[in-house]
């Protein structure tokens, strides 16, 4: 076993990873609410970086023979304290994130059914899952 692999290294690059995670899941919310999407787009891959190093850790530290055994010793439980919370964090973070965008796709649909209401009532058809939709009909265009 290598000294860079021991299991007191690993748990503070799982640590110091989720942090990260936590950081960036913060200013993915910033981003979402300026509505920025160039920079959502470069957050969203960095995300994806650092969500598939976080796994590859992950798996790292779970067959680590010396990690299973000293846990099983009961050692490491201040770590992984540690480690459950920013991870639980991050999870809310996440789906606060989810929420946001959920909302602001209902805005955008009101908006949209707002503006074809105003165009034209008498061009306002409904689409197939029930959403309204409208167009020119006269000149054989869709909205």
């Amino acid at each position: 076993m290598s000294v860079d692999n021991t299991p007191e290294q690993l748990l503070a690059r799982q640590l110091s990873q989720l942090q990260a995670l936590e950081t960036l899941l913060q200013s993915e919310k910033d981003i979402i609410i300026k509505q920025s999407p160039d920079a959502l787009n470069e957050v969203t891959a960095k995300k994806n970086d650092l969500l598939m190093a976080i796994q590859t850790l992950d798996s790292h530290i779970g067959q680590n023979r010396q990690f299973i055994q000293d846990k099983r010793d009961g050692k490491f439980s201040e770590e992984l304290k540690a480690i459950a919370s920013v991870l639980e964090s991050c999870q809310k973070q996440n789906q606060l994130n989810g929420q946001i965008i959920q909302q602001s796709q209902l805005t955008v649909e009101r908006m949209k059914t707002s503006l074809l209401e105003s165009h034209s009532k008498t061009s306002l058809t409904y689409d197939s899952k029930g959403k309204k939709s409208g167009g020119l009909s006269s000149l054989g265009l869709k909205a």
